[in-house]
């Protein structure tokens, strides 16, 4: 079996990767270790094949191995690996646009994110994850209705129908932070998470796409504070990336691996060692190469931070 991909919608801009640096933090000792995560490279056969992948890469979060037609038997077995192991599943991945105008994509996306949603509740995955979606044709894409009073109402009503269809008992259903698609920023994610009012609806941490501007760019530091002491209780899983604004005459914002960009990680590392057990995610690369220099940069950070990963 192979490792299932997670999504992109942004193809990755790498340059070459830095060391990442902490330059507005203290050393600190943190309260709890990181658990840092990023899909492998690999063939496996059985659960325990795919527990020691992931443990040879030096890594003690995951993406969820399997899909949601898997028999109740191989997700018991994929759990209970995990479990031995000391391997959080930090997600279920349903991306698709749950509020696209057309219906039948609509509809299929619907389906998908109660069957993944269910997936992470038998599996016991901290969290299903998707983007709250776009009422354009790209599924995760900017749309002049993106960001409007209906579209918000819109997304409230669609989470809350699919977290009542599943009624989770042990994960959480969550939305990612867009640039250009609700929640993309605090407060409009406080504000999301009161007004849908569901106990099993969560915070999913992305900074990268927060920062959708030159103002966000240079003050990030003060941004992921800002998240952290907002919603740092909801949060169930974040993802590792990065950001670079280049010198062009227009705004330019590339994503790139973790060292590459200007995200301030001493930072983000810091905030996330004091909530304890929320996997970092690294995501969005195209080679085992690339995910093991972006992993090798985040612990460097860590360790001039004084925080341990597992």
């Amino acid at each position: 079996m192979k490792t299932i991909s997670r999504r992109v919608f942004h193809k990755s801009s790498l340059v070459g990767a830095a060391v990442l640096t902490a330059p507005s933090i203290a050393v600190m000792s943190s309260v709890f270790p990181l658990r840092l995560g990023a899909p492998v490279f690999a063939e496996w056969e059985t659960a325990e094949q795919w527990t020691a992948v992931v443990k040879e890469q030096g890594y003690g979060a995951a993406y969820c191995p399997i899909g949601p037609e898997a028999s109740e038997k191989t997700v018991t077995e994929y759990e209970k690996a995990a479990r031995e192991a000391d391997i959080i599943i930090a997600e279920v991945g349903a991306w698709s646009n749950p509020i696209s105008p057309d219906d039948v994509e609509r509809k299929k996306a619907l389906e998908k994110c109660i069957t993944h949603l269910a997936l992470a509740d038998r599996i016991g995955a901290n969290c299903c994850v998707n983007v709250s979606g776009s009422r354009g044709e790209e599924w995760a894409g900017h749309h002049k209705d993106n960001l409007t009073p209906a579209t918000f109402d819109l997304i409230i009503e669609t989470t809350r129908k699919i977290i009542d269809a599943v009624k989770p008992t042990r994960t959480f259903f969550t939305l990612e932070t867009m640039p250009w698609a609700y929640p993309d920023s605090v407060d409009s994610y406080v504000k999301l998470y009161k007004a849908i009012d569901r106990k099993k609806f969560a915070v999913h941490m992305d900074p990268v796409n927060l920062v959708n501007s030159p103002q966000r760019y240079y003050s990030n530091a003060a941004l992921i504070r800002d998240f952290f002491k907002q919603l740092g209780a909801h949060i169930k899983s974040c993802h590792a990336k990065d950001i670079l604004l280049q010198q062009n005459l227009t705004t330019h914002l590339d994503e790139v691996l973790p060292g590459a960009g200007a995200l301030d990680y001493g930072v983000y590392l810091s905030e996330l060692a004091k909530i304890g057990h929320v996997p970092l995610m690294i995501e969005h690369l195209n080679t085992e190469e690339e995910y093991r220099q972006a992993a090798e940069n985040i612990r460097k950070t860590a360790h001039k931070m004084n925080i341990q990963i597992k």
